[in-house]
């Protein structure tokens, strides 16, 4: 496990006089407080010696019953029987890398990948391999290409990791005809498939795409969060997994925390039985679209000439390329004087690449302070652009691989 460097901007980056395009956390504002307040409330009051007590390791059974009708959106046809809950869907990743990676054991992984995930697969010391991507998601003939050398090399991967919807922190969408060839590709190479989808309610525009699990639940494991479609401080996430897997990951996720918080889950459980959850989920894409407009309008107006993002039709992120010469790990503490703050590219692989890359986020700042933030950002590059065309490029900042630059990085 490895402390990151740049650690320590952020604790200025969080002064409220700094705009930060960093952090993933959603915005709770938008919830019903008081409808959350009544449903903690009676829960402890009408339930409480329940709601106080152990659990069982695999989750609330009326809970995973009402996980199965989330899924049901992504066209996933689900039992309860084989959904785990998890503390948010972090401790599901680690569960399931415990149970399959050992030391020296290949995974492959999106490149760039969700950090956290870099540094659960590390921590087991697994062997990271990157599959590239572009604006349509996963390559799939790079994916055929690495289990090709690897059957060369007399190897199997443990596993493919992947965030198909909206991904963190490219936040591009894997297409549905690249869908179908991802599965067949993994499918003939006796290759597990690990679904990522804290996002995929957040869609603000075009059409949804069906869960890869819909389409190979013998092949694929599903984690699923409530973390950004209701909230993160109730931890709560899940896997779904073929039965065989499912029984290794209770034993795991016993040997891990014995029981989840029954209060939690009980109150989850309400919310989604009482509250009209959808509704509430449009809610937040709306709110969540007007932010993402405000980013992509404010980088079109005054981003310079060499710099290229994505463009996300959901989700919380958009990812910056910045012209050629300029390194946005060695440029964050000029941002951060500046008082704007990114999480730089180099996170998001296991290799030594992203130094041009920038990840910005817009789902937790107002679009006024999007637009400031934007406009700080510009600033910094021009003046990164004009040291370049003085002094020449200045060397790549070193990268400790795996790093994790913010508490609020999901």
């Amino acid at each position: 496990m490895v402390a990151s460097e740049v650690r320590a901007l952020f604790a200025v980056a969080s002064r409220p006089e700094v705009v930060s395009l960093a952090g993933g956390m959603p915005n709770v504002s938008a919830l019903p407080l008081d409808q959350v307040g009544d449903i903690v409330r009676r829960v402890a009051t009408e339930q409480g010696a329940t709601a106080l007590q152990y659990g069982s390791a695999q989750g609330d059974p009326d809970l995973r019953e009402r996980i199965c009708e989330v899924m049901a959106l992504e066209g996933i046809d689900a039992a309860p029987d084989d959904v785990i809950v998890t503390v948010g869907s972090q401790q599901a990743l680690d569960l399931v890398t415990r149970v399959f990676v050992d030391p020296g054991d290949v995974v492959l992984a999106e490149a760039p990948t969700y950090v956290t995930a870099i540094n659960t697969f590390a921590a087991f010391q697994a062997d990271i391999r990157h599959v590239a991507m572009d604006d349509l998601g996963v390559v799939p003939e790079a994916l055929e290409e690495h289990l090709e050398a690897l059957a060369a090399e007399g190897r199997r991967a443990k596993f493919f990791y992947t965030v198909p919807n909206f991904q963190n922190p490219a936040g591009v969408t894997l297409t549905a005809e690249r869908r179908r060839r991802v599965l067949d590709i993994c499918h003939r190479h006796g290759l597990l498939v690990l679904e990522d989808n804290p996002y995929g309610l957040l869609r603000y525009e075009g059409e949804a795409e069906r869960a890869l699990r819909a389409d190979a639940p013998d092949n694929v494991i599903y984690l699923g969060s409530f973390s950004k479609t209701l909230s993160p401080g109730f931890r709560i996430g899940w896997a779904l997994a073929p039965s065989a897997v499912r029984a290794k990951l209770v034993l795991a996720a016993e040997s891990a925390m014995l029981s989840h918080s029954t209060f939690n889950q009980m109150v989850v459980g309400r919310y989604l039985s009482e509250h009209p959850w959808r509704e509430q989920i449009k809610e937040f894409n709306e709110m969540y679209r007007e932010r993402r407009d405000a980013m992509l309008a404010a980088l079109e107006a005054l981003m310079p000439p060499g710099a290229a993002w994505t463009r996300p039709e959901g989700g919380f992120f958009v990812w910056l390329t910045l012209p050629e010469g300029l390194d946005s790990k060695a440029m964050l503490p000029r941002a951060v004087s500046e008082r704007v703050a990114y999480v730089p590219g180099t996170g998001f692989f296991a290799s030594d690449e992203g130094h041009r890359n920038m990840r910005l986020s817009f789902c937790y700042p107002t679009p006024a302070e999007i637009r400031e933030g934007v406009r700080r950002l510009v600033g910094v590059i021009e003046n990164e652009m004009s040291l370049r065309d003085t002094f020449g490029a200045a060397p790549s900042a070193p990268h400790g691989g795996g790093e994790a630059p913010t508490p609020d990085l999901p």
